[in-house]
C-alpha cells in the first residue's frame, strides 16, 4: 500500500507510521489501523459534538439519553419507569432521581395506568419532545457535515460496508468466519 505523502496525511495516517515500527515481530496491517482509528476518531468528534448540542439547550447527558430513549421507542413517549430502567441498565432508584429531575423541568409527567393504577405510566411532554428535537437537531448538523463530505454513491458504498462489518460483530464472527 503506497504511503500518502504529507500533505495528503490525516490524523490516522500519522498514527500509522508511528506505530508500524512497533510492531515488526508481528502482522501489522496498515489498512486495518488506519480504518479503526478512523472510526474512533468520527466516534470521538461526534461525542464531542454532541456535548456541545446537549450544552447549547441545556441538557445533561442523562436527561439527553432518558429522553431520547423514551422517544425512540415502538411506543414514542410512552414507557413504564422500570421497562426504562431497564432498556438503560440502571437501577430503579437511579431511575427515580433521573423521572423526578426530568418532572421537574416540565419534560415527563408520571400518569397512573389506565388498567391497574398501582402502575405508573411515563409520557413525555411538548416540552420535553420540544428540548429532544432541539437537541437532536444539534447533533444531526455535526453528523451531517461530516458524513455529507462524501457524495451519495459514496455514503451508500460506506454505508453497506459498515453494515457488513457490524453485523459480523452482531453476528458474533471471528476472523476464520465462525
Amino acid at each position: 500500500m503506497a504511503h500518502p505523502t504529507a500533505d495528503e496525511q490525516d490524523w490516522a495516517d500519522r498514527h500509522v507510521a508511528r506505530w508500524r515500527d512497533h510492531w515488526i515481530d508481528v502482522d501489522f496491517e496498515d489498512d486495518v489501523e488506519a480504518i479503526v482509528a478512523r472510526c474512533q476518531r468520527l466516534v470521538r468528534h461526534w461525542r464531542q459534538e454532541s456535548q456541545r448540542a446537549l450544552a447549547e439547550t441545556g441538557l445533561q447527558d442523562f436527561e439527553y439519553e432518558t429522553l431520547h430513549h423514551l422517544m425512540i421507542r415502538d411506543t414514542p413517549g410512552h414507557a413504564t419507569p422500570s421497562r426504562l430502567a431497564e432498556e438503560l441498565g440502571i437501577s430503579y432508584a437511579g431511575m427515580t432521581g433521573r423521572l423526578d429531575a426530568l418532572e421537574a423541568a416540565g419534560w415527563v409527567q408520571r400518569r397512573p395506568d389506565a388498567d391497574d393504577r398501582r402502575r405508573v405510566g411515563l409520557e413525555v411532554t411538548r416540552s420535553g419532545v420540544a428540548i429532544w428535537r432541539e437537541a437532536m437537531a444539534g447533533r444531526g448538523a455535526a453528523e451531517d457535515a461530516v458524513v455529507h463530505v462524501l457524495d451519495a454513491d459514496e455514503r451508500a458504498t460506506l454505508a453497506a460496508l459498515l453494515k457488513k462489518m457490524t453485523l459480523s460483530v452482531e453476528r458474533g464472527r471471528t476472523d476464520d468466519g465462525t
